[in-house]
């Protein structure tokens, strides 16, 4: 690697001296081309005619697999594996011992290395970390771009610098507008195999101390403000310290390699392991992972840990892969105007983070990367999930005077603070918002709500590293009863399960999850976590109001069950002398079909009632809302929908029953004025949203839109929407 002359004589020098040092009758290194095609660049033992003709996709024959899988494969007889594909260029018919491992680099394949026997042979572990290990060292070739032209492997082309628009998935609202920070600490590593473990091992013990102690003065700073996002910051501490993690590297030290690579290596195993996770979860947790290694290596060569080497601009937009959420910490939070990443979720730490500083994230934008350059001009509209890249002048006119008319708005709603919210006719309607941090909570206050219509337990479990026991329960539902100054809260239990997964729970590779083993059905199945988080509950509001919904009832057996160990823990409160809620309101969420034809028995067993209308839509129509092919299919505004939430206001207002809406259905003015239509006179919704459907709801008369909505309920239509937005454009209805 260290020697002169011509890459691809290096690489004819590596694969010699591979096969003579494990004994191996043929070496063999494959690079990956443009359009994943996999071609021989140099061997041993196979015919060298077949060097640089020999190609293969990715996914084709065993090597081909390897690239696909990110993952070894070691076979005693090769050419019984159904995947092997022969090609009789290479000679390679003697062969049947076969190791392979991939290259990787900056998490992503960039070859396949393999070793090959004459006979049938078992590789044991050893033999495949050493392959892994050259490996890791053969990268470093494979990227300097001598062998391949990095540039055959990027997208860019001629059209790269005319403006263009990605799409992506929202992860927090509004619209930021900046220049473009590309954001790739990843540095390059000169030295990848040391002479002396032990000082190499000394080199790592002064950095990780180093890495620990400026993420101590990063939690001091951020523990100045409460919230889950500082509990994220102390969860992140975590994985830095983790003795797993840290021995992996030690041992690779230990094998040859330097410090720095000791830990790229690392990385690059979990970052392959990890990317073939089906655990949304467990995905995310791997941009925790690859925040805390670059950390780890700027503290190694000696670097000081900041987000960008010069001047960042006034106004800036930062781009990156993934981030770690103390990485967007280290900018500047004054001029960063939005995040865009082609990856992400709406639930990953750097997510949450960002919601809780309101600045505008995209997520799953799909090579972006590729697509913008530093100090482009950068659109990021959050509201719909879209990045405008270089945008023309019309285009950046048109989000200024949008970002100044949600400026406006926003001065207005000031006043629309305090004013009722009524219709035009004079028919009360309570708005309540939606939430599941307690940074949620204070929007509470600054909108005026009636109180949280839906807060979703499951959010603090989620970003977790293990279980939540009964105290650290009890103070965050104290902290949100505590800032809600008495207004109403309904609290939902564990809604986990679907596509939604806890870090601590198992795997269960169910076929279809969204009919599977989730929300009540597992609070019932596993009565102690249910039983846990109903005495957390009930203790945080002794002496205060508590409101206690179900998810996911099927049935109202379930109901009951679910009511037989809230009445244990009632009992339990009673019996150690704690004070109980001064009332409690118990209800359940109406998500599922089968639960419509219950209404009878199920209405005098409960306080409550409210729509979860993304799942509700999921189960009325068999349509799987996690799936793109599905998008926008079936429609919240068609007949049978409203049909369904017709029958609900009139069943639950002959019972008393109050009934609402929280799912995201009411956060958009004409699906909420649809709502109103209906007959419900309760909706929560998201914080966002508030002021635009209480904006709506003032400008409208009930009593006309009830009776135009009452023309359609038998309609043949796909959707209604149409309909509506005529109705609410010729009367001047903000929709």
């Amino acid at each position: 690697m260290a020697g002169s002359g011509a890459a691809q004589d290096r690489l004819d020098k590596i694969t010699k001296t591979i096969a003579h040092e494990m004994a191996a009758d043929v070496c063999s290194c494959y690079v990956m081309r443009a359009g994943e095609v996999l071609e021989l660049f140099a061997t041993i033992g196979l015919n060298q005619d077949a060097v640089h003709k020999t190609r293969m996709r990715v996914g084709e024959g065993l090597i081909g697999d390897v690239a696909a899988h990110a993952r070894p494969i070691a076979l005693a007889n090769a050419q019984s594996h159904p995947n092997f594909a022969y090609r009789p260029e290479t000679g390679e018919d003697p062969f049947h011992g076969f190791l392979a491992v991939p290259i990787l680099r900056g998490g992503r394949v960039r070859g396949v290395l393999a070793i090959q026997h004459a006979a049938r042979r078992d590789y044991d572990e050893q033999e495949v970390e050493t392959l892994q290990t050259i490996a890791m060292v053969v990268a470093e070739l494979v990227a300097a771009g001598e062998l391949v032209d990095s540039r055959e492997l990027s997208v860019a082309n001629d059209l790269v610098l005319l403006p263009s628009r990605l799409e992506g998935s929202s992860m927090n609202r509004g619209i930021g507008i900046g220049l473009a920070v590309l954001h790739r600490p990843q540095l390059t590593i000169r030295q990848m195999v040391a002479d002396d473990p032990e000082a190499e091992l000394a080199r790592l013990r002064d950095a990780v101390d180093g890495m620990h102690s400026a993420i101590d003065q990063l939690l001091i700073a951020v523990g100045q403000v409460e919230g889950e996002h500082a509990e994220i910051m102390q969860t992140y501490r975590m994985f830095a310290s983790d003795r797993g993690w840290l021995n992996r590297i030690r041992e690779a030290i230990r094998s040859g390699l330097t410090a720095e690579a000791a830990v790229q290596r690392v990385q690059n195993d979990n970052r392959a392991r990890l990317s073939q996770a089906s655990d949304p979860y467990l995905r995310d947790r791997l941009h925790d992972l690859d925040d805390i290694t670059n950390r780890l290596l700027q503290h190694l060569a000696g670097k000081p840990v900041t987000a960008v080497g010069g001047t960042l601009p006034d106004e800036f937009v930062l781009v990156a892969r993934n981030l770690g959420p103390a990485e967007l910490l280290d900018y500047d939070r004054r001029r960063l105007r939005g995040l865009v990443l082609e990856e992400g979720a709406a639930y990953s730490h750097v997510s949450i983070v960002a919601r809780a500083l309101d600045i505008p994230v995209v997520g799953q934008c799909a090579d972006v990367l590729n697509r913008v350059e530093p100090l482009d001009s950068l659109i990021v509209d959050g509201d719909h999930g879209q990045v405008f890249i270089r945008p023309s002048e019309d285009i950046q006119e048109a989000f200024t005077r949008s970002v100044q008319a949600r400026q406006r708005r926003i001065a207005e709603y000031a006043t629309l603070r305090d004013l009722p919210a009524v219709t035009r006719d004079g028919t009360p309607i309570k708005i309540m918002l939606n939430a599941g941090l307690l940074i949620d909570l204070p929007h509470l206050h600054a909108t005026g709500a009636d109180g949280v219509g839906l807060y979703r337990t499951e959010i603090p479990f989620m970003v977790r590293a293990s279980y939540p026991d009964v105290a650290t329960q009890l103070e965050t539902y104290s902290k949100v009863l505590d800032e809600a100054k008495g207004k109403p809260v309904v609290f939902r239990t564990l809604d986990v399960g679907g596509d939604k997964t806890l870090p601590y729970f198992p795997e269960l590779g169910e076929e279809n999850p969204a009919l599977g083993w989730r929300a009540i059905r597992i609070g019932l199945d596993r009565p102690a976590m249910l039983r846990k988080q109903l005495r957390a509950m009930l203790m945080a509001a002794g002496g205060r109001e508590l409101r206690v919904m179900f998810p996911m009832v099927a049935e109202v057996a379930e109901l009951d069950r679910a009511r037989k160990v809230l009445d244990l823990e009632l009992a339990r409160l009673a019996r150690q002398g704690h004070k109980a809620p001064a009332s409690l309101q118990v209800g359940v969420m109406m998500e599922v079909p089968s639960l419509l034809f219950q209404l009878d028995a199920l209405l005098p067993r409960i306080d409550f009632m409210s729509v979860g209308s993304n799942d509700m839509l999921q189960y009325l129509f068999a349509s799987d809302r996690g799936n793109p092919m599905m998008n926008n299919r079936y429609d919240l505004l068609s007949p049978a929908m409203l049909r369904v939430l017709k029958l609900l206001v009139e069943k639950c207002g002959a019972a008393g029953v109050n009934l609402s809406l929280c799912g995201e259905m009411a956060s958009r003015p004409l699906d909420a004025m649809a709502l109103l239509g209906v007959g419900l006179r309760t909706i929560s919704l998201s914080a966002p949203a508030f002021f635009d459907v209480k904006n709506m709801l003032r400008h409208l008369d009930l009593r006309e839109l009830s009776g135009f909505l009452d023309r359609l309920y038998d309609c043949a239509d796909h959707s209604v929407r149409p309909r509506l937005r005529d109705f609410a454009r010729d009367r001047g209805i903000p929709v």
